[in-house]
């Protein structure tokens, strides 16, 4: 089953923390956007391997986009 981490604001993606192929953990930090100055982590909603990422760095976010898949 294949879980979805989306953008909870609209922001510039400025970090991504892992790579497809990654195992990470449920509330594993995967993810940063900048939304009006502030600095917001992306966590993992479940545990899971990085199956896609689909969002580019430096790239402005809105919300509800898919920022990577986890399978």
């Amino acid at each position: 089953m294949s879980v979805a981490i989306n953008a909870q604001v609209a922001g510039k993606l400025v970090s991504v923390e892992v790579k497809v192929g990654d195992v990470v953990k449920k509330n594993d930090p995967v993810a940063a956007l900048e939304a009006m100055k502030m600095l917001i982590q992306v966590f993992a909603p479940a545990d899971g391997t990085v199956a896609s990422i689909d969002a580019e760095v430096g790239s402005n976010i809105d919300p509800g986009k898919v920022i990577m898949t986890l399978e």
